[in-house]
């Protein structure tokens, strides 16, 4: 007898998550304002939403040029943000108000209840609110989750969201209580809201959820599984710490939040800023190492390598396309640089062992096959910005492999025993073959998904010219 097998659920499509994301964030929104207006009031809330909007585009714009390396999309930071504008912060306002009163109906003492509250329970509340936005990154956007760049990334938007939501309840709340007492400008808690929030400490909640992000990015690179649970946990673990002391320090007597402040605070956010440029700094250089690999085996021209590698150089090709070709050409260098970078991390995370063999192979071949279809388009926009930046080492011609006419062509895949150019990668992944003869051997684990022809390959070219001169 055979027994009737159970049906297995299929895994929702990417189509039905984003709308149950939709649905749940514009829910979450709708509440969250509608609570913020009773607390603060309609003239409250509309002051504190002006002032908390201060900081935000600021922001927003330091943490985007941290990532402008290797961007991620915007429809992937604006969930983030709204995550935590509204969703993160709506679980923090239940959250912590439940626990308060608890707190104070155990102990009959408010204001005991309020300083415990802020101490041990809004920290582990609300950064494990604004990580679940991580979380969810993590899970469901592995492809865009490449390494601490994207954790710090993704983990500031999502602070700046929760931040500006919060200032709009304090800033609303002092400006109520300065209509009731009557108080001036100068000397009115509006304005003490407004220095410690807004101009004093504008980086404090991006500071604490970093710390989460940073453990996400690197658990994206490791190829321990204990290390990519281990990782994130002690982030978050870190986060709460530092949110703990900073809600605390005005317990340390009257001049401990000034101490906090200068002795940790500001030491941190230095010391936070300096990995952020180092982050940056060497997310290019193994851009430039790994496209070094994918030149030698011709996919690239070696003038576009130094040019991929350099923030000034890629605004300069996207400029010079759309002075030649208009936007059309513009926006194609931008998605040729976009996928070059991308193809870079790639083979960097999977050299780490972050990404399984199958995984890399699919996805470095579809990047593949986008840059062969529009370099022609991309590729002499590149070369010019490399010679205009003064980028390429003497005696190297930037137009010698870019002819139309004499196209690099792909062959049979290389086995890793053929692998002459440097070290190899992890198993499975052997370093590019060296370019030798016009029909290049394509290295990695894949094949071809065009034929080798270049009548097969159609380049992502304007009309009316052959790419940017």
């Amino acid at each position: 007898m055979f027994r009737a097998l159970h049906p297995v659920p299929a895994r929702p499509s990417g189509t039905v998550r984003t709308c149950v994301l939709l649905v749940l964030l514009a829910g979450t929104g709708i509440a969250i304002l509608e609570l913020v207006r009773e607390q603060t009031g309609t003239p409250g809330f509309f002051v504190g939403l002006g002032l908390a909007l201060l900081p935000v585009v600021p922001l927003m714009a330091a943490f985007r040029w941290l990532g402008r390396a290797a961007p991620a999309p915007w429809s992937q930071l604006l969930f983030c943000f709204a995550w935590g504008a509204c969703t993160a912060a709506l679980i923090a306002i239940l959250a912590n108000n439940f626990a308060t009163q608890w707190i104070a109906a155990a102990t009959a003492d408010p204001s005991e209840a309020d300083q415990l509250g802020s101490v041990a329970i809004a920290p582990v509340v609300e950064e494990s609110a604004k990580a679940a936005a991580l979380l969810l990154v993590f899970m469901f956007r592995r492809r865009h989750f490449t390494g601490p760049a994207d954790g710090f990334v993704v983990a500031g938007f999502t602070a700046i969201g929760f931040a500006f939501t919060e200032n709009i309840l304090y800033l609303g709340n002092a400006f109520v209580q300065d209509l009731a007492d009557g108080t001036g400008v100068l000397d009115s808690v509006t304005a003490a809201t407004f220095f410690v929030r807004i101009v004093l400490s504008p980086f404090a909640h991006p500071l604490f959820t970093v710390l989460t992000g940073l453990g996400f990015g690197a658990a994206a690179v490791s190829a321990r599984r204990s290390r990519r649970i281990f990782l994130p946990l002690l982030g978050l673990a870190l986060a709460m710490g530092m949110h703990a002391l900073w809600n605390g320090s005005s317990r340390f007597g009257d001049h401990g939040f000034y101490v906090v402040y200068s002795c940790v605070m500001v030491p941190l956010f230095g010391l936070l800023v300096w990995v952020a440029v180092r982050i940056r700094r060497g997310r290019l250089q193994a851009v430039a190492g790994e496209l070094a690999l994918y030149a030698a085996a011709g996919w690239l021209a070696p003038a576009e390598v130094p040019a991929l590698a350099s923030m000034p150089a890629r605004s300069l090709a996207r400029s010079l396309a759309r002075r030649s070709g208009g936007r059309a050409a513009g926006r194609a260098v931008a998605r040729y640089e976009a996928d070059a970078v991308a193809l870079a991390l790639l083979r960097n995370r999977a050299r780490r062992g972050g990404l399984r063999e199958a995984d890399f192979a699919d996805r470095e071949r579809e990047l593949l096959d986008r840059l062969w279809q529009c370099r022609t388009t991309a590729g002499p926009a590149l070369a010019r910005a490399a010679v205009m930046e003064e980028l390429l080492p003497p005696g190297l011609d930037p137009s010698e492999p870019l002819r139309p006419s004499d196209p690099f062509r792909p062959s049979e895949p290389l086995q890793p025993s053929e692998s002459a150019a440097g070290p190899a990668g992890p198993a499975g992944l052997p370093g590019p073959r060296r370019h030798q003869e016009p029909s290049v051997r394509r290295s990695g684990p894949w094949t071809p998904a065009t034929p080798a022809g270049p009548s097969s390959i159609r380049p992502c070219v304007l009309p009316g010219g052959d790419g940017v001169r």
